[in-house]
C-alpha cells in the first residue's frame, strides 16, 4: 500500500463534496474512503452535528486521511459554494421547480465537461435522515436522481457519494468498460488436442467400467463430448484436464499418491496376477 502522500497526488481535480449537516462522523469518513477510491478529494461539510474533526470519520475513513485532512468546514450551505461555479443537488424524492433532472451517467459526464472547461463544481448530498431541504435544492443549478426502487429510495450517504464519484471517473475512461487489470491470453486448444483428450478420458473410464450398459456406450460417448466441446477450453485447460484425469486413472483410495507404485495396487492388476501374487504372499 503507497504512503498517504503518494495517493492524494495522484487524485485528479474534481468535483467537490459537499455533505450538508451531516450527523455521524462514521458516515463521513466512510464519505471520504468513497471519495478516495474515484480520485476526488475535497470535502466540504456544512455544520457537521458532532463538531470536527471527527477521530471517527478519520477511522472509518480507512487510510483516506488526505481527504480527512483537507476537509473544509462552514457555517452554511451558500458559504460552501460561493466559489463554484456549478452544482448538483442529489435527491431521491421529485422537487417542485424549473430545475433540469439528470440521471448519474449523464450528470457524471456534464460535470467531466464542466471542470474541463475550468469551471469548478459541487455536488450536494443531504442529511442521513432526509436529505435536503428545498431551499437548498434551490441553490443548485440542476438535480441529479438515482434509478432506484420507489418503494425503497433512501441512499446512505456514503452509497450515494459512492454512486456520483463513480460516474465521475467513469466519465474520464476513454473506453468506458476499461479495467484496471485483466485476465490472462488463452489460446484456444486445437481440435487435435481436444480429440487427443477425449480418447484419453474415453480409455480411462473404458478402464474404470464407466460405460455400462455397453450398449449405451456410443450415446454416452456423445454426450461426453457435447459437454467438453461446449466450453470451447484453451491449451494450458485441456492440460488442467488431463493432469486431473491422469491422477485419478492411476491413483485410488487405497494407493494414493506418495504411497508407491500405482501398479503395485492388486485392483488394478489383471485377475491372474492378483491371484498369482496372493499365493506367493501366502506361502
Amino acid at each position: 500500500m503507497p504512503p498517504t502522500e503518494d495517493r492524494a497526488n495522484t487524485t485528479s481535480a474534481g468535483p467537490a463534496i459537499i455533505l450538508v449537516e451531516p450527523q455521524l462522523g462514521e458516515n463521513i469518513g466512510m464519505v471520504a474512503r468513497a471519495m478516495a477510491n474515484f480520485g476526488l478529494s475535497e470535502l466540504r461539510l456544512v455544520n457537521p452535528r458532532d463538531g470536527w474533526p471527527s477521530e471517527k470519520a478519520r477511522a472509518a475513513a480507512s487510510r483516506a486521511d488526505h481527504v480527512i485532512d483537507a476537509t473544509r468546514v462552514f457555517d452554511d450551505l451558500a458559504s460552501a459554494i460561493a466559489d463554484l461555479n456549478f452544482v448538483f443537488a442529489t435527491t431521491a424524492r421529485e422537487r417542485d421547480g424549473f430545475k433540469p433532472v439528470r440521471g448519474p451517467v449523464e450528470a457524471g459526464r456534464a460535470l467531466r465537461a464542466r471542470v474541463e472547461a475550468g469551471q469548478r463544481t459541487g455536488i450536494l448530498f443531504g442529511r442521513e435522515r432526509f436529505g435536503l431541504y428545498n431551499d437548498e435544492v434551490g441553490l443548485a443549478d440542476e438535480i441529479v436522481t438515482f434509478p432506484v426502487d420507489p418503494g425503497f429510495s433512501s441512499l446512505n450517504i456514503a452509497q450515494a457519494v459512492l454512486l456520483m464519484s463513480y460516474e465521475w471517473m467513469k466519465s474520464g475512461l476513454a473506453d468506458e468498460t476499461e479495467t484496471n487489470f485483466s485476465g490472462p491470453e488463452l489460446v484456444p486448444a486445437t481440435k487435435e488436442q481436444l480429440h487427443s483428450l477425449f480418447a484419453y478420458l474415453e480409455n480411462a473410464l473404458e478402464a474404470r467400467g464407466y460405460f455400462r450398459p455397453e450398449e449405451k456406450k456410443p450415446k454416452m460417448v456423445d454426450n461426453l463430448r457435447a459437454v467438453l466441446t461446449r466450453a470451447g477450453f484453451a491449451e494450458p485447460e485441456l492440460k488442467v484436464l488431463r493432469g486431473i484425469i491422469s491422477s485419478l486413472d492411476r491413483f485410488s483410495p487405497a494407493m494414493p499418491r506418495g504411497d508407491g507404485s500405482p501398479g503395485d495396487d492388486p485392483r488394478r492388476l489383471p485377475a491372474g496376477v492378483a491371484r498369482s501374487r496372493a499365493k506367493d504372499q501366502e506361502s
